[in-house]
């Protein structure tokens, strides 16, 4: 099997979803995935900003995570990446007029292989001079700079909307995710076997930002059917998400994050719809133990041998539904106590990005560790993705 490679361009204030599902969802798919921002190393990082809709008339910005970069922009060459891919956020604003980006971005369509931006990233390609006469879409504030640079509009609706012109992919937002990585893998030559799985994911108020997302789409970008439920709420309802981070204090921040919509109603899901179980950290998870129709739910999977991925602070949950008795297994550092009291095998996750299988039961520690939880996860389902 040839091994693809993926480059993300990023900047500060690059969109947080947008940098992090791309790089995470690639990376579980098989793919070697780097990022690099001009002026910057590999090892430093980019803050980012968390776009959302409140109710304003254009979206509001919060601080988001420390994304770090895996490479260098001065040192490294088109010619050794499969797909170029931009996110968005305020990021491509003040990359569109870098001299060094443009020129990348002008080498790497010379090669005629795939570039797959979204948001407001098509403000570099309009700077690149690379969208004349193509079809193509954006974050709808940014229609003016790409017709402007004589490409062909395409309404983004609904806002998830994603199109393909020859080697360009365009999407508009971060909900358009799921088509933009499908896209993307199209593109690549992917061949994705045994997707038709239904996945369930049990959600909370402030469950971790990245941790609902991530996993949410990248699924859904291999054609899983993905529900997210929540005790007393229903499809349409939100959860707000919190930004969990290290940045220098003896444990980690807490910032709010995006609103995340549910998909179905928990009161009406049953476990025998579904192929798989996946429980986010964060916060969420410390109130949901309490909630015995959660507890059912979860011990109605482990019952049937259904596969079971829990991450951070999700072992909570499994805890309190005595389903990690005898388990290898690991967890966000400070559940140890109630992994082992609950007759769990502690596994030591280090690296953090460390997680783990033990049958049907994937445990991972934080969202650093979201490439291994999917692929695993995958492995699992017995779904693959060759190239």
């Amino acid at each position: 099997m040839v091994q693809k490679s993926a480059l993300l361009i990023v900047g500060d204030y690059v969109e947080d979803y947008e940098v992090m599902v791309p790089f995470q969802a690639l990376q579980a798919y098989g793919l070697k995935v780097d990022a690099v921002c001009p002026g910057k190393k590999g090892g430093e990082y980019c803050k980012t900003a968390v776009h959302d809709f409140t109710g304003h008339q254009t979206y509001t910005e919060l601080p988001g995570h420390n994304f770090v970069l895996t490479a260098t922009f001065e040192e490294v060459e088109s010619k050794n990446y499969d797909i170029l891919v931009i996110p968005g956020g305020r990021a491509p604003e003040y990359l569109s007029v870098n001299d060094s980006v443009i020129e990348f971005i002008k080498g790497f369509a010379a090669l005629n292989r795939p570039i797959a931006s979204i948001c407001h990233g098509q403000l570099i390609l309009a700077a690149a001079g690379i969208l004349a006469g193509k079809k193509c879409t954006a974050y709808p504030a940014v229609k003016p700079a790409m017709v402007a640079a004589g490409g062909h509009w395409l309404d983004p609706n609904p806002i998830s909307a994603c199109f393909t012109d020859g080697n360009l992919i365009t999407g508009a937002a971060w909900p358009g995710h799921p088509e933009f990585l499908k896209l993307s893998l199209e593109a690549l030559g992917a061949k994705i076997s045994n997707a038709d799985k239904k996945v369930l994911f049990i959600c909370g108020d402030f469950m971790e930002d990245y941790e609902v997302m991530v996993p949410f789409q990248a699924l859904q970008g291999l054609g899983y059917m993905v529900d997210a439920v929540c005790p007393d709420k229903r499809a349409g309802d939100k959860c707000p998400t919190a930004v969990h981070d290290f940045e220098g204090a003896q444990t980690y921040s807490e910032k709010p994050g995006h609103n995340f919509a549910l998909t179905a109603d928990f009161e009406t899901v049953q476990a025998d719809a579904y192929d798989a179980l996946i429980i986010p950290g964060g916060r969420s998870p410390e109130y949901l133990a309490l909630n015995e129709k959660v507890l059912d739910l979860v011990k109605a999977f482990s019952k049937s041998n259904k596969p079971i991925a829990s991450i951070c602070h999700g072992q909570q949950i499994l805890a309190a539904a005595g389903v990690l008795k005898g388990k290898r297994c690991t967890a966000y550092p400070a559940i140890k106590p109630q992994v082992t009291n609950a007759g769990g095998e502690w596994l030591d996750p280090n690296p953090i990005s460390k997680c783990f299988t033990d049958g049907s039961l994937v445990t991972g520690a934080a969202w650093p560790a979201h490439p291994e939880f999917i692929s695993q996860l995958m492995h699992l389902l017995g779904t693959e993705v060759t190239f």
